[in-house]
């Protein structure tokens, strides 16, 4: 419903050749340079979920959104919008993390706003965060540059992200917790763009999971994906809660991972330099761009059979980002 209010509404009302590109930022050409510019809101519930908070997640989220138009991220801005009688301590909290993550992904935050609205105006905090960096000399990103022949790299376990919140907001005790996999992955990017000379595409599989993101480039490339269920890297436990809950880990959001599609001869290149980051040490080839089934997602299951990979119709757990 999301992407249909995108391309019924916005899309139509806004349309111009950089957000006709519908990728996860814009491409802008100011004076010979080349900037990418993305903007974000964040309004997930709970506001603090084991291994993170809204604060991190609004500035990964937006460093890695400019890091996937391939460019090295520089400033941010963050605004907020605060329900009347939000603690302050919560509050210093979060700026907190922010301020840490910043520093971790080396940007700095140079503007912001905050409105204070009414007590139930807002569920606690709102925080919308924008960011511009510096496009490389020769890097063009786009999920039209997908490939026949092309491989699918992801650098870790999916759907950590997704599970962690949901476990948090249900009050649901396991053995042990599941953390999210939020963080900036730009410096594991800037490596992979200095050692592989053309990657195609980059694409961070948030709301929707690698589902949704992987049926976005196969429309855009006009050519099908296959996945193989066994490559797809995926912790016991995330596993066993999403059986238990009947959803689909293909379909949880992710907060710290990338869909890289690169050329077969580029992707053990590719995949060495990023298992050589933390971020990216479960690395992993997961599928490869196919001529058949075009604009179609196609998973082989680890028992040998054959499904369609939907673009999903509603989302599995809402407000996750």
């Amino acid at each position: 419903m999301s992407q249909d209010l995108f391309q019924e509404i916005f899309q139509p009302g806004f349309s111009n050749p950089f957000l006709d590109e519908v990728h996860d930022g814009a491409i802008l050409d100011m004076g010979g340079q080349k900037l990418a510019f993305s903007t974000d809101s964040f309004v997930v519930n709970p506001i603090f979920f084991p291994g993170g908070n809204i604060g991190d997640l609004a500035i990964n989220g937006t460093v890695n959104d400019i890091a996937m138009c391939g460019a090295d991220p520089k400033y941010l801005s963050a605004g907020f919008i605060l329900e009347e009688g939000y603690p302050l301590e919560s509050l210093k909290t979060i700026v907190e993390s922010m301020k840490n993550a910043a520093a971790n992904a080396e940007v700095a935050l140079v503007t912001g706003d905050t409105k204070v609205v009414e007590k139930g105006g807002v569920d606690g905090v709102f925080i919308n965060t924008s960011g511009i960096g510096l496009v490389r000399q020769g890097v063009e990103i786009s999920p039209k540059r997908a490939e026949v022949g092309d491989i699918v790299l992801i650098n870790g376990r999916i759907a950590d992200h997704g599970i962690a919140v949901m476990t948090k907001r249900q009050g649901l005790e396991f053995e042990s917790a599941v953390i999210t996999d939020c963080a900036s992955l730009n410096k594991m990017i800037g490596a992979l763009l200095d050692v592989v000379e053309d990657v195609h595409v980059l694409r961070d599989p948030t709301r929707g999971g690698i589902a949704a993101t992987l049926n976005e480039i196969a429309t855009a490339a006009n050519a099908g994906i296959e996945l193989f269920e066994d490559q797809i890297p995926l912790d016991d436990q995330v596993k066993a809660i999403s059986s238990l809950l009947g959803l689909d880990p293909l379909y949880i959001a992710n907060e710290g991972k990338v869909l890289v599609i690169v050329k077969e001869t580029d992707a053990d290149k590719a995949l060495n330099t990023m298992k050589s980051f933390d971020e990216g040490r479960e690395s992993s080839a997961i599928g490869r761009v196919v001529e058949k089934n075009a604009g179609k997602v196609i998973l082989e299951t680890s028992i040998g059979t054959r499904r369609i990979v939907d673009m999903p119709s509603g989302e599995q757990l809402p407000r996750i980002c």
